[in-house]
């Protein structure tokens, strides 16, 4: 590859990782005012009754989702034989899946000692049978790095469930906005993949085993994470009312806000820029470690700090109808940042085609968190469960480190902690500084919940400014994100280390 050409494949990548956290934060904006507007007009009851049912749908969609997205991605070669036999293989994949989701809706009413979950997943089922006539064209999007139409996919598709949602939510009071706004999503998502994308997928066969080959582990490893991701919920339902239930459902989704929404959708860009630079040693290595400085400097900062002000964040935002939530949000927002700091190596196995490796890692951690939950501590509540998680969640991230350790021979332990460090004491002194930010009485609760926010950002940011230039200015996130804001040099300037 010439320079000109690796130039123009950097502006590529920047753009599209602009674009994806631009097309996330739309797409978690969207939803965090969605959520707002439905805390106030819905009770915790109607959250936890939707909870429940996507529990099920979600169980039952990740045990047959066979990830024919990722294979498309990852195989380069892919051409209209793999594009169909995907579209084919997702279509059934959805037929059975509304199948199962239809007959398990009494067992799983059942369960969680609710009937009103029955008709909630029956409904849901056909959303699901729906979604599966999604054009399959429109996986080129990521796999071409054509992220802008990706963005407009993503957000028209998020704007008529949110408008349809809302709608309901002020003429009926109940659960069903949330239901049927879902569906309306789905549906919508269907007709606008064959707008944006003119390719017009058929029913085919013809690359079945090639595709099955990398499916099955990805099939293996998201039943496993889902099922980390999941099993606390099932168990919180379980032992708990409707009420804690939607509770510490809407604390996992605030939780990820800030961290995992805010870096997943740079998998989006990690992925193909990995599967890109696959055969070059060095050129994995730089991108590897650029991606764990970016998710570092971003995740450990926004999850701490949420951690730290949720104690006022949860009244101004939701309402003293959510105070139970307030505990939750502050152990769920430290798992998110493990989460986030794991896609990296997730996603370089993955390229790689260590797929067996994410799925093996997967089940050790999803076993070692069932033991917990259920044998060694059996009467574990909300706050319990979500602690085991959170250690189970640590231990994974730490598992798929030395993964990419051992396997990648050009990665080696002294890149990591060169990429981490700076954004780690600088998340701790600022979680000291929020520690003793004192509290101004005479100030409105909003005023407050910004001063506090600014007051972190300010100590974060001056703090790791402090380190990088105590590690003199060093390549990394840092100078990345200093060039994206046309200021590296006048930094440079401004503290000596440069000409």
């Amino acid at each position: 590859m010439s320079i000109s050409e690796r130039q123009i494949k950097r502006v590529s990548v920047a753009r599209g990782a602009v674009l994806m956290v631009g097309m996330r934060w739309t797409d978690r904006l969207i939803g965090l005012v969605s959520t707002l507007i439905l805390a106030r007009l819905l009770l915790p009851e109607d959250f936890g009754i939707v909870a429940m049912a996507s529990i099920v749908v979600g169980l039952v969609d990740i045990i047959l989702d066979l990830g024919v997205g990722s294979a498309l991605v990852q195989n380069r070669q892919a051409g209209r034989d793999e594009f169909d036999t995907a579209w084919t293989l997702r279509l059934l994949q959805s037929a059975l899946v509304a199948l199962l989701i239809f007959l398990s809706a009494p067992f799983a009413a059942e369960y969680f000692h609710d009937p009103r979950v029955i008709d909630v997943l029956r409904v849901m089922a056909l959303s699901a049978l729906i979604s599966g006539f999604e054009n399959i064209g429109i996986v080129a999007f990521q796999k071409n790095m054509e992220f802008g139409r990706d963005f407009q996919f993503f957000f028209f598709r998020r704007i008529a469930g949110f408008v349809v949602t809302i709608a309901l939510a002020v003429l009926l009071q109940s659960y069903w906005a949330m239901v049927i706004g879902a569906a309306v999503g789905r549906a919508a998502g269907v007709a606008i993949s064959y707008v944006l994308h003119d390719y017009r997928p058929r029913f085919s066969k013809a690359s079945l085993g090639q595709i099955w080959s990398f499916s099955q582990w990805i099939l293996i490893a998201n039943i496993g994470d889902y099922g980390l991701k999941q099993i606390d919920k099932f168990l919180v339902g379980r032992r708990t009312d409707a009420s804690t239930m939607g509770a510490y459902a809407l604390a996992d989704d605030i939780a990820a806000m800030p961290t995992t929404e805010l870096l997943s959708p740079l998998s989006r860009v990690l992925f193909p820029v990995f599967v890109d630079a696959a055969n070059n040693p060095e050129r994995l290595r730089a991108a590897y470690c650029m991606a764990v400085g970016v998710q570092s400097l971003l995740a450990l900062p926004a999850g701490v700090g949420l951690c730290m002000v949720a104690g006022d964040v949860v009244p101004l935002l939701l309402g003293e109808r959510w105070l139970e939530a307030i505990p939750l949000i502050r152990i769920l927002a430290l798992i998110s940042i493990f989460s986030a700091l794991t896609y990296s190596s997730s996603y370089l196995l993955m390229t790689l085609g260590r797929v067996n490796l994410l799925a093996f890692g997967t089940w050790m951690r999803l076993a070692l968190m069932a033991m917990l939950v259920i044998v060694a501590f059996p009467a574990a509540g909300a706050q319990g469960i979500a602690m085991i998680r959170l250690a189970t969640t640590a231990l994974g991230f730490v598992f798929f480190v030395c993964l990419v350790l051992y396997y990648v021979e050009s990665i080696r332990l002294m890149d990591f902690l060169r990429n981490t460090w700076r954004p780690l004491l600088s998340t701790a002194i600022m979680a000291f500084a929020l520690s003793i930010f004192p509290r101004f009485d005479a100030l409105a609760l909003f005023a407050h919940v910004l001063l506090s926010i600014a007051f972190g950002a300010g100590v974060y940011l001056c703090a790791i400014l402090i380190f990088w230039r105590i590690s003199g200015c060093c390549d990394g996130a840092e100078s990345y994100f200093l060039e994206k804001l046309r200021l590296k040099e006048r930094f440079l300037v401004l503290m000596r280390c440069g000409k």
